[in-house]
């Protein structure tokens, strides 16, 4: 029904706006008006920011009223593209110095080892279709004898061609020169053993070779591709720099001492581009399966690339997962602020599009605010993820030993964490804006519906009553928002799994030690002997000072087959009643050692894909010659490597000998432990004494300090994100209650009692996130667990009380200091400017 009247367009104005003559369906004036003295700030940012247009100067205006909230979501940024910088950096560089070590030195693709062969089977080997070249070698062990050391090094000797130029491994001399042509006394020798021993080019190293102590004259320094990791041919435990050499001799000179005149018995291949590695390693151990061969395998399983290869999987885990959690919690962030932003300007937006601002230029102004928080937080997370990223590389290249070590940032990584940081946070933005953009002018400027509220649920169960007034009100706002709660706490959560994933390295090791080398391996000093000795050489032992108990084991190399699948594996005896060796699962139960058969490590039977019962054929590489059967008897679900495990007189009948053993396991008295070192050291028949607190140390040593970095770079990400979620919560919370609890003020309620309902919301925030936390650190901690090479070692997904109550205490830390921060905004609250009208 027509009234008579007339209605006018409304023209409203933004502060800084004025009112222009109507000129069309375009009403935006043609030129900005002067800056007004409420957004002057400086003499010398006031000429600048009067140049800018009306939305910019509002986005001016909001990012200075938002500043200690933008200041925490670019902080969570900056975090995340921290670690996905310095993380994949560290990956890349130390990835891009090893292709490039292997490539330019010739890395072999398949290795050999075998008994003796004549040389002139090499044109055999090199005749099978697949092998580009085959390098043949002498390569035989030797016993370096330390003046005032017990525990003698052990190492290789691995001979050169006439030239000094391995064709495959080849050979990098750090310092000095090769060894003399045709000379038996003049060796390149590993730096990593040098370096720990302080040896140099010149100095002179007494060495068993054969069984006859020779002297060596050190001409240089070297390292090869194939000892990144210094470990034998025939693996290792753990990496040992300071007790494994490698001597690199001329062949002619060297090969009359081992006997080996005329041949060899260690082969690298390189294979073909396109060939098939399992055929042509089944070529050659055919031709060589009559000369003592002892089954190829491929580079995958050189047990330096092995270690290497494991190392840089965990990484490039962590690599993954860290930043993807950084970056959604920037993003929840993001849309948590830009949503309570929009609602409080809910009125402005509207008076925008009434004005004839178009949707994409309101959206594209808000996104220019996002867009600026993430880019604080991008400069700041690039020159953080470079700092830490050489740090890391460096520090991995304490443990690696590539000849250069260079770290490479490049583009990519800075770019695409910038560009994975702005889409979370267009997400974020994109799921605030969506919403207020989709009213009218008019329906958004009305003022938002009032929520329908009824009592909640625990007010119903008369929860309510059992608390004051601002209690209560803390329950009303949780029940009646329980998305944002829940999202809230989700985001705390976060923080708290990533705390708990940051020390579960070095519980799930502490856990494996004491399992495997105080529960499984109860023996203190483990004596190996140059050879299989009679079981009487154990009782022989006895006597010797502080010995308790001893105990004899066989250990054989042997190649286990199901089917197409095998490994190479050490395959143990163990004596009737044995007490210092059992076999124990990861719950440190104790298995019994059938009669007959085999026993295998639970992964083992998982890569052979074999059970309980079913039949293996292996290949033993010392004793009665060809293939024999065992039936797998049981399963043991050891932490330590692929193992089989037999009763010693059925070990011994296999390999067609008497009651043997090749190692004594000894319980000593600690205090007569370095005497009995040293009568055992004087031993003939003993090859090497080893300690268990030697190798425990060993193995804390190679890790201990990564994970004291990673630990402490967690800590403070995952302290970034606690704070930031319940920092911008808090404020969110009081931008958008501020008027509600200036009115409690006004009717009476104290400073203290109004802090109650909100810092009480953060409580309950933090409280629901705990239990979340801890279930999320465990499920990440089996991801974790998950990519270390189960065939090496398998962590165990175990957490100390410690680790969550280090994890608790850091969120509710953070937490505090948080709250503290919202508490004084509250205590400086300016009553009468609050309860103005906001029409």
């Amino acid at each position: 029904m027509s009234t008579g009247y007339r209605i006018r367009r409304a023209r409203f104005l933004l502060p800084g706006r004025f009112p222009t003559p109507f000129r069309g369906p375009d009403r935006r004036p043609t030129s900005d008006p002067p800056l007004p003295d409420a957004m002057k700030t400086s003499r010398f940012l006031d000429p600048l920011i009067a140049r800018l247009s009306a939305l910019d100067r509002k986005l001016v205006r909001d990012l200075s009223s938002l500043l200690g909230q933008g200041v925490t979501i670019a902080l969570v940024v900056g975090a995340g593209i921290a670690g996905f910088v310095a993380l994949r950096t560290t990956f890349s560089s130390l990835q891009e110095s090893r292709d490039t070590y292997y490539e330019q030195y010739r890395f072999g693709d398949g290795f050999v080892q075998l008994e003796r062969a004549p040389q002139s089977l090499a044109s055999r080997i090199e005749a099978v279709p697949g092998v580009a070249l085959a390098y043949t070698r002498v390569v035989e062990p030797v016993r370096i004898p330390l003046e005032g050391v017990v525990q003698s090094p052990v190492g290789q000797v691995v001979t050169l061609p006439p030239d000094g130029n391995p064709p495959l491994n080849g050979i990098l001399i750090r310092e000095g020169r090769l060894p003399g042509a045709g000379r038996a006394d003049e060796a390149l020798l590993l730096d990593a053993f040098a370096d720990r021993w302080g040896f140099a080019p010149g100095d002179t190293i007494r060495a068993i070779m054969n069984g006859a102590l020779r002297p060596i004259l050190v001409t240089g320094l070297a390292t090869s591709p194939e000892f990144v990791y210094p470990v034998p041919a025939g693996g290792g435990l753990i990496p040992d720099d300071e007790r494994f050499a490698v001597f690199w001799m001329d062949r002619a000179g060297v090969a009359p001492v081992f006997r080996m005149e005329g041949a060899f018995n260690d082969v690298v291949l390189r294979f073909q581009r396109g060939a098939s590695e399992r055929e042509v390693m089944a070529r050659v151990d055919r031709i060589l399966e009559p000369y003592g061969g002892r089954g190829g395998y491929g580079r995958a399983l050189q047990p330096s690339n092995f270690i290497l290869e494991g190392e840089l999987a965990q990484l490039r885990q962590f690599a993954t997962v860290v930043p993807v959690i950084f970056l959604g919690v920037a993003a929840f962030l993001l849309n948590m602020v830009l949503s309570r932003l929009l609602h409080l300007q809910r009125t402005q937006v509207a008076s925008l599009k009434a004005l004839g601002y178009r949707d994409r230029e309101i959206g594209f102004h808000f996104l220019k605010m996002m867009s600026g928080v993430v880019a604080g937080g991008s400069i700041l997370g690039v020159l953080l993820g470079a700092w830490l990223g050489q740090a890391m590389t460096a520090l991995y290249g304490s443990f690696f030993g590539f000849p250069v070590l260079e770290y490479r940032m490049g583009w990519g990584p800075p770019v695409v964490g910038t560009l994975i940081a702005l889409a979370a946070g267009g997400i974020g933005a994109f799921g605030a804006l969506r919403k207020i953009l989709a009213l009218s002018p008019a329906e958004a400027m009305s003022p938002e519906p009032p929520a329908r509220y009824r009592p909640s649920f625990l007010e119903r169960l008369g929860v309510g009553r059992l608390v004051g007034p601002s209690g209560r009100m803390v329950l009303r706002e949780v029940s009646r928002r329980p998305l944002r709660t829940g999202l809230s706490a989700l985001g705390i959560a976060l923080s708290l799994g990533i705390l708990v994933v940051a020390r579960f390295s070095t519980d799930a090791l502490d856990f494996l030690i004491e399992e495997q080398f105080y529960r499984a391996w109860r023996e203190d000093v483990t004596v190996t002997f140059i050879g299989p000795q009679p079981t009487r050489g154990v009782r022989e032992l006895l006597p010797l000072p502080g010995v308790e108990h001893a105990e004899g084991i066989r250990i054989t190399a042997a190649r286990m087959h199901a089917g197409p699948r095998w490994r190479d594996i050490p395959l143990q005896g163990y004596p009737e009643g044995a007490r210092l060796r059992q076999l124990t699962d990861g719950e440190g139960r104790i298995h019994p050692m059938p009669n007959g058969g085999v026993v295998l490590t639970a992964k083992l039977g998982e890569v052979l894909d074999v059970g309980v019962g079913d039949t293996v054929r292996v290949a033993l590489r010392e004793g009665r010659p060809g293939d024999v059967f065992l039936v797998v008897t049981g399963m043991v679900d050891e932490m330590f490597g692929l193992q089989g495990h037999m009763r010693l007189a059925d070990l011994n009948t296999l390999l067609g000998e008497g009651p043997m053993v090749s190692q004594a396991l000894l319980t000593v008295d600690p205090t007569r432990y370095r005497e009995l070192e040293r009568q055992l050291a004087d031993l003939p028949a003993v090859a090497d004494v080893g300690s268990r607190d030697a190798l425990v140390s060993g193995f804390r040593e190679q890790s201990g300090e990564l994970l004291v970095v990673m630990t402490l770079i967690l800590t403070a990400f995952a302290s970034v994100i606690a704070a930031g979620v319940v920092y911008n919560n808090a404020r969110v919370a009081v931008s958008v209650r501020e008027r509600d609890l200036a009115s409690l003020r006004v009717i009476g309620f104290t400073r203290r009692e109004i802090s109650a309902v909100l810092l009480g919301e953060i409580g309950v925030q933090v409280a629901l996130s705990i239990p979340l936390g801890l279930w999320i650190g465990i499920m990440l901690s089996e991801g974790i667990a998950g990519s270390v090479d189960p065939e090496r070692y398998r962590l165990p997904v175990v957490l100390s009380p410690a680790t969550y109550a280090y994890a608790v205490g850091v969120v509710l830390l953070a937490s505090a200091v948080s709250a503290l921060l919202v508490r004084r905004r509250l205590d400086n609250l300016d009553l009468i400017a609050v309860l103005k009208t906001r029409e």
